[in-house]
């Protein structure tokens, strides 16, 4: 008697059943460690083995770091170089694709391979230094905003989604006899919120995670941003603090502080961001 093979239906049950255990570890690999830096955070006692709860709760880990003036600058250079970067980043991806999407520019191809062959190799860093430091652009807040707003895998990500709009959209629009940057402003733009809030948002958290490149270009206390200045406080004990906060505590408070503003902002934006992901995906 033959075998009885499993059904589509029973196959594609036992698909799913994975498919959940491998995201369900996968979530616990990302929260737990999270959870853990939080329940220390609100944890009078420092406590290296991992608890559900705060067993000794307190709030003087984000107390004595918001009483910390010298923190205040710092934070807001991360705030200006996040905002100027993000706005300038979107202008540079989402122009530079449009201009890609152009099927009757001269060139287009070329332009295309060029920019990919900037993503894949680079002058290394001590000549990219270099250059930098020639320009004057070395302990300067503008080579923060240049650096990671000239992406060009935004710019391919925007030239992708760009390219899924139907086609009977622009030819219905040239008809009308809009302008190509009219058809920019009037069609593609307001068909690109998802897009838009998805780069805006790596963008954002590109800047405000910043820490290489102020390594690198940035020597000068003043134009440090949130994260350094964080950073070396911790690191070297320099957090104003009368012993009565345990070390442990103002470390695990100043992670979430530093994680703070996109935790708060991704769940207003995360309906966009989930859109956004699949850009360029799904084409007519």
């Amino acid at each position: 008697m033959a075998k009885e093979q499993p059904s589509r239906k029973q196959r594609l049950h036992a698909f799913d059943v994975v498919n959940y255990i491998v995201f369900i570890l996968i979530g616990l690999l990302v929260l737990v460690p999270i959870w853990k830096v939080l329940v220390d955070s609100f944890n009078a006692v420092g406590v290296y083995q991992f608890q559900l709860w705060p067993s000794h709760p307190t709030v003087d880990g984000y107390k004595t770091i918001i009483q910390t003036s010298a923190l205040y600058r710092p934070f807001i250079n991360s705030v200006v170089t996040t905002i100027l970067g993000t706005l300038l980043g979107l202008v540079l991806s989402t122009l530079g694709g449009y201009v890609l999407v152009q099927f009757n520019m001269p060139g287009r191809n070329f332009l295309a391979y060029m920019l990919l062959f900037t993503m894949i190799f680079s002058g290394g860093m001590i000549p990219e230094y270099l250059v930098m430091k020639k320009i004057g652009l070395v302990n300067n807040m503008w080579i923060l905003v240049f650096k990671h707003g000239m992406n060009v895998y935004n710019l391919v990500l925007m030239r992708n989604f760009f390219e899924g709009i139907p086609d009977s959209l622009y030819e219905a629009a040239e008809l009308d006899g809009c302008s190509p940057m009219g058809i920019f402003f009037k069609i593609v733009l307001p068909l690109s919120k998802a897009a838009l809030a998805s780069i805006g948002l790596m963008f954002a958290v590109q800047f405000w995670n910043d820490y290489t490149n102020f390594k690198i270009y940035i020597n000068k206390d003043k134009l440090f941003n949130f994260q350094i200045k964080l950073r070396n406080m911790v690191m070297d004990s320099d957090i104003p603090n009368d012993d009565s906060v345990d070390p442990n505590t103002i470390s695990s408070a100043s992670v979430i502080v530093a994680i703070l503003p996109f935790a708060v902002i991704y769940p207003f934006c995360q309906k966009y961001f989930v859109q956004g992901v699949n850009i360029g995906a799904v084409k007519e």
